[in-house]
């Protein structure tokens, strides 16, 4: 019985986790991604041609983005705590984001059709 009852929370747990990986593999990879500094965008830059630019914030902060192999980064910032350097290379996923210097990276995915309203 002991063993029996071991084998299936094993089974169990191996079957969860494979669901629960699922979203991550099937994950869109963006094609886009959008700039908004202190609320507005300031740009939309596509991940497939590589580029270096910088970000100067109102208040005086500043952070340099990097394009580069259809991922994008934030590869300087002026910032004290540096998190969203810490980020690396992103090919979409959660967004990106810089609190002190009020920056935000959205990805944005291929269009995609939801609904046809006739």
């Amino acid at each position: 019985m002991k063993t029996t009852y071991w084998i299936i929370l094993l089974a169990v747990l191996l079957i969860g986790s494979a669901l629960a990986c699922i979203p991550l593999l099937t994950a869109e990879t963006a094609v886009r991604a959008e700039i908004t500094s202190h609320g507005r965008v300031i740009k939309t830059v596509d991940l497939l041609t590589d580029q270096e630019f910088t970000v100067e914030a109102p208040d005086g902060g500043s952070n340099t983005i990097t394009v580069r192999d259809g991922a994008i980064a934030v590869t300087a910032a002026d910032c004290p705590d540096h998190y969203c350097m810490d980020r690396g290379f992103c090919t979409g996923g959660s967004q990106i984001v810089c609190l002190p210097n009020r920056l935000v990276i959205t990805f944005l995915g291929a269009q995609e059709i939801d609904g046809v309203v006739s």
